[in-house]
């Protein structure tokens, strides 16, 4: 089957062609696939059998991140697990971690659509699998990145007045 009119992604359920730089189709909510020809023993294997788990009511809304994983592996479990509920996720590599995409290694962040959110926080609370409280510039993270600092800056300032006081006694001990 041709591309027609510039729009390599269809809708596995409606069929309706989508441009590259959609996600989710507009009409049903489904995750978008590459158009093209499909055997009817495919249809039902791989990213078709993936999309069809995906529930439309949780693919709406801007992506938040709800978990963050140690490794790509990790990552994609979590991503399976989310699935299973019919939330439908997509992987980033976490900011700040400067190994090359091609690697496995290194954080990955799990972004869900904001309509799937509690759902996942659930199924990621029932795993026992730690995960944020709902994304970049959330309170839980404010609270989280406003702590860190202050209890490295506390540490400094007690390790250099220890310093100081162990200098004090060695020239006092060395004078007298």
């Amino acid at each position: 089957m041709a591309e027609s009119s510039g729009k390599p992604l269809a809708c596995p359920r409606c069929a309706t062609r989508y441009p590259l730089d959609e996600r989710f189709c507009a009409k049903c909510g489904m995750p978008l696939t590459y158009q093209g020809r499909v055997d009817a023993e495919e249809s039902a294997t791989g990213a078709r059998a993936q999309a069809r788990k995906v529930k439309p009511q949780y693919a709406r809304g801007d992506l938040r991140r709800v978990a963050t994983a140690r490794q790509q592996p990790e990552a994609e479990f979590i991503q399976m697990l989310l699935l299973d509920e019919g939330v439908p996720s997509t992987l980033r590599r976490s900011a700040g971690f400067d190994v090359p995409d091609f690697l496995a290694a290194g954080p990955r962040d799990v972004l869900v659509p904001e309509s799937g959110l509690e759902v996942a926080r659930e199924v990621l609370n029932q795993s026992e699998i730690e995960h944020t409280d709902s994304g970049p510039g959330s309170a839980g993270d404010r609270a989280r990145s406003a702590t860190r600092p202050t209890a490295l800056l506390l540490i400094g300032v007690i390790a250099a007045v220890g310093v100081v006081a162990l200098v004090i006694w060695l020239l006092l001990t060395a004078f007298y």
